[in-house]
């Protein structure tokens, strides 16, 4: 294994997605939309405008948090108690959606899209093996949902502490339970999505086909993992984290099985399927 040899592959996809303005652009402004926009309207309606109806709303839906979870803000006032709840059980768990959204849709045109670009036959005859190309594959994909999501969340923490913080006693976020999420729930989602995204990108014929393919493959997860997420930052206990050790085994295997996707012919296309 040549680890250069997999950063090349890596290297040069992420160049081209640089220049790709059709796709970051979008992608961009969803980020913001999701980390920026709609948070900052809503916390700020609510700890700084003092939006009665929008706290009295989120009051009544506090009253199905765990204990646990509303027993850190037990002592604050109401438009602390829902900034809070907003900041951490509602926007944290985007973290989760972003990055599998982001990197599925890089993941999906990594193979077909060589093949489409012309670019399949350079590939095929580098001096890069099919598992070195796999795995530079399955970094370029990971890459950009995972700096969405430190940018992006970044900017978010620094606009909850500030809108927040003085509500509930002073910087709070991110939270330990928010650190567990990334680190541990969510890596092995991200690359057992990737492993089935790039299997599908190796064997169809069009990047159009690899990305409704790729959809339907992803949205389950997605949805099982944003309910571990949510599930363990409202005082799910360590189940979440069971769970999230089963899914690093099962991407584990995924990802071993899924290398014998990337095969110099499919590069070449002439064994699509």
């Amino acid at each position: 294994m040549n680890y250069r040899r997999v950063a090349t592959v890596a290297r040069t996809d992420l160049r081209q997605l640089a220049q790709a303005k059709d796709f970051w652009v979008p992608m961009g402004l969803l980020g913001s939309m999701f980390f920026i926009v709609v948070p900052t309207i809503l916390l700020l309606s609510i700890t700084t405008i003092g939006d009665v109806d929008v706290v009295d709303r989120m009051a009544e839906a506090l009253e199905v948090l765990p204990e646990s979870a509303m027993a850190q803000v037990a002592n604050v006032n109401p438009q602390g108690q829902t900034g809070y709840a907003l900041a951490v059980f509602l926007f944290a768990p985007v973290a989760v959606i972003v990055p599998l959204t982001i990197s599925t849709a890089v993941g999906a045109s990594a193979i077909v899209g060589e093949r489409e670009r012309g670019t399949g036959e350079f590939l095929a005859h580098s001096p890069a093996s099919a598992r070195e190309i796999y795995l530079g594959k399955l970094l370029a994909s990971i890459i950009p949902g995972y700096f969405t999501v430190a940018v992006g969340f970044t900017v978010y923490s620094v606009i909850v502490n500030l809108l927040v913080g003085p509500d509930v006693g002073g910087w709070f976020f991110p939270t330990r339970e928010w650190w567990i999420m990334i680190l541990w729930v969510l890596p092995p989602f991200l690359a057992l999505c990737l492993s089935l995204v790039l299997r599908l990108s190796a064997r169809v014929s069009s990047t159009a086909a690899a990305q409704q393919a790729s959809g339907l493959v992803s949205l389950p997860l997605i949805m099982t993992a944003y309910s571990q997420a949510t599930g363990f930052l409202v005082g799910g206990g360590w189940v979440p984290v069971a769970i999230g050790g089963v899914a690093w085994m099962v991407a584990i295997v995924s990802l071993t099985r899924g290398v014998r996707s990337v095969t110099r012919a499919r590069l070449l296309g002439v064994a699509g399927t």
